[in-house]
């Protein structure tokens, strides 16, 4: 039977390879000339930046009668979206490329995508706050109307997109096929995340239909921790908490399954 102190040491250990994982990550992708590890919180500033000065001009529909800006309003969705795109998108050849670091029997595959989900979540949600800040300064926007509901909407990304990483990761191995399809499915997407409307704008029977997309609530909580005026009437965090407790467990027993067949030579 494993005791409290086993099992406190055993998360010790965990946490210690988790961030030696989260390091050796931020060094193989950005290295540490230029800006180096800044990358991480400047290459989602970036794109979230350009969505919203593409939103810049987009007065005088819906968002002219409440505090909902056009520029936040992209911000919060696609910077939420991004969380998505890179630890869905990256989690393909996650085993192939790291292969060598099963060697070690304290690193796992889950150990793996525990670390790039961190780094990629911790990089989004920070250059969504200071974007956001920054559209405060310059009077294009407010600062989040209930900011804790903000992170948990983020949060729920982050589980939702580590829990499809997982199974992403297991079915890509040995199927090139199968990764090679899987950003522009990740771009198709985007359509049913609502990540550039809100549900309340969109008519029946669509919005019930939308409604069981989980990234589709995951944007709606973002926005109503942005935004004082949104509305908690479409998303449930039974909901959230359902599908991404069914995902991780899918995820947990595929990569269970695949392990047995990883060849390390």
């Amino acid at each position: 039977m494993i005791t409290n102190s086993q099992l406190f040491r055993g998360l010790q250990i965990q946490c210690r390879v988790i961030g030696a994982l989260i390091l050796r990550e931020l060094h193989t992708r950005y290295g540490r000339e230029n800006i180096g590890y800044l990358w991480i919180i400047i290459e989602p500033m970036l794109f979230a930046s350009g969505i919203g000065i593409l939103h810049a001009g987009a007065g005088g529909s819906e968002f002219a009668m409440t505090d909902i800006r056009p520029i936040p309003f992209a911000l919060v969705g696609y910077g939420t979206f991004i969380i998505f795109r890179n630890v869905v998108g990256r989690a393909g050849g996650t085993i192939e490329a790291n292969a060598p670091l099963l060697y070690h029997r304290m690193v796992s595959i889950f150990d793996m995508l525990v670390a790039r989900t961190l780094l990629e979540a911790a990089g989004v949600m920070s250059s969504v706050f200071i974007l956001l800040f920054f559209t405060y300064c310059l009077g294009l926007g407010t600062l989040p109307a209930r900011p804790a509901i903000l992170i948990i909407g983020q949060i729920y990304m982050t589980w939702l997109s580590f829990s499809l990483a997982m199974i992403v990761c297991a079915a890509t191995h040995e199927n090139a096929t199968l990764e090679r399809l899987l950003h522009p499915l990740i771009y198709f997407a985007m359509p049913i995340s609502n990540i550039f409307i809100m549900m309340e704008w969109i008519p029946n029977p669509y919005r019930e239909w939308i409604d069981w997309v989980p990234m589709a609530q995951c944007a709606e909580i973002v926005r109503y921790g942005q935004f004082e005026s949104a509305s908690n009437k479409y998303f449930s965090y039974g909901y959230m908490n359902l599908v991404c407790m069914t995902l991780t467990l899918i995820g947990l027993l595929y990569l269970r399954l695949i392990r047995r067949h990883v060849v390390l030579n």
